[in-house]
């Protein structure tokens, strides 16, 4: 696999992300968190859908760890 296709495999859409938060957090919630800067780093696609490279969602929830530590 080359460096972009690595580097578009890296990235998660929302639904992966919901997952890895254990599915416990709403589509609302995620967005809500995202419009008050709570949420992890993404950018929007062309068609308007978020993605968010894997590496930047682990940053947020190790932040969000260390705060609650």
């Amino acid at each position: 696999m080359n460096g972009k296709a690595r580097e578009i495999a890296e990235l998660m859409s929302v639904p992966e992300m919901l997952e890895a938060l254990g599915g416990d957090v709403s589509r609302d919630t995620f967005y809500k968190w995202r419009q008050t800067g709570k949420g992890p780093r993404c950018f929007p696609l062309p068609n308007g859908e978020l993605r968010c490279r894997r590496s930047d969602f682990l940053d947020w929830m190790d932040d969000l760890y260390g705060r609650a530590a």
